[in-house]
């Protein structure tokens, strides 16, 4: 429902009277994630196809008097993620910083996150929170910035924070900064599944080996992405190996679902791990097995594609 008197995306006008502002936070993705190589600095180079989805959360700024001297972040929603940090670790603070810095601004606002993402999910809820403050500085402070700096400083605030700043399909490759826009894709409906548990990102990594990477060409995936081939043979993730090496339920979890889905006649095209992890994406249908269905400790929810213009911020499915 929207807040009376608070503005909703998409944005396409001046904002420079605008007091207040709500936005849409969308989760992403990865249709494919391939491992190229280990970097000299530790990290590692990946090329991958995100594209944002039809699920998130919702922020919204207000600014603080003159005389305030920092930001504030309240979050709500489900009770296990209102403990996340509300203080300059939080990404979404992290972005305001960043946003002062490059532009002399000198407004901090008080921020609220309803929070919907779960947490270690591959779905890049806390990267999404980052590009939605940088957009939201943006807008309330009249525009100073092109899309094209808010890409840069994004980059300074996290690897996959560049991302959220296109418009929702995208090649991405090195850590997560270079994103390389495409067009909207073929659309499909999802279903997210994810267990209670959590996966982190180093400890992915530290299980992983080139070795047994995929030996795919990106760009080779990338045009059957491009071209609506939703299929197994092109929804490859490098980092599914080492996420269920970590959390072997989760591999128990994808086997389980890709079969559910060919016995209860889903119409599933698809089943594959998102980032590095521990969502489940069941693509080309959103229809939930009954192991789903019998388990309630299984985050859960249906999902499509999402993109937003070029002049517009994502506007919320909740409020169309």
């Amino acid at each position: 429902m929207a807040v009376p008197g608070r503005a909703r995306g998409p944005h396409r006008v001046p904002v420079k009277a605008m007091a207040t502002l709500d936005l849409f936070s969308p989760a992403k993705i990865n249709l494919f994630l391939r491992v190229t190589r280990k970097r000299p600095d530790g990290f590692h180079d990946l090329a991958s196809v995100f594209q944002a989805v039809s699920f998130g959360d919702t922020l919204g700024f207000d600014p603080l008097p003159a005389s305030a001297t920092s930001d504030t972040l309240t979050v709500s929603g489900d009770p296990e993620l209102e403990a996340l940090p509300t203080d300059d670790s939080n990404l979404v603070i992290k972005a305001l910083n960043v946003f002062r810095e490059r532009t002399g601004s000198q407004t901090r606002y008080a921020v609220h996150l309803t929070k919907r993402i779960p947490t270690g999910a591959g779905l890049g809820g806390g990267s999404g929170n980052a590009a939605t403050a940088l957009w939201a500085a943006n807008e309330l402070s009249g525009r100073p910035a092109g899309t094209d700096a808010l890409v840069d400083w994004a980059a300074d605030v996290g690897s996959d924070v560049p991302f959220f700043l296109s418009t929702g399909t995208a090649m991405v490759t090195g850590r997560g900064e270079n994103v390389e826009a495409m067009p909207s894709l073929p659309p499909a409906a999802m279903l997210l599944v994810k267990p209670p548990e959590g996966v982190p990102t180093p400890e992915i990594f530290k299980r992983f080996s080139l070795e047994n990477a995929s030996d795919a060409d990106p760009e080779a995936l990338r045009r059957e992405i491009e071209r609506g081939v939703y299929v197994d043979g092109t929804t490859v993730n490098d980092l599914e190996a080492p996420a269920f090496a970590y959390l072997p339920k989760l591999g128990d979890l994808k086997a389980r679902l890709a079969e559910a889905g060919r016995q209860e006649g889903l119409g599933y095209t698809s089943v594959f791990m998102s980032g590095s992890g521990a969502t489940i994406v069941c693509l080309g249908a959103d229809g939930v097995p009954e192991l789903v269905r019998q388990d309630p400790e299984l985050f859960r929810t249906p999902a499509t594609f999402l993109n937003r213009p070029d002049d517009a911020w994502y506007a919320d499915p909740n409020e169309t």
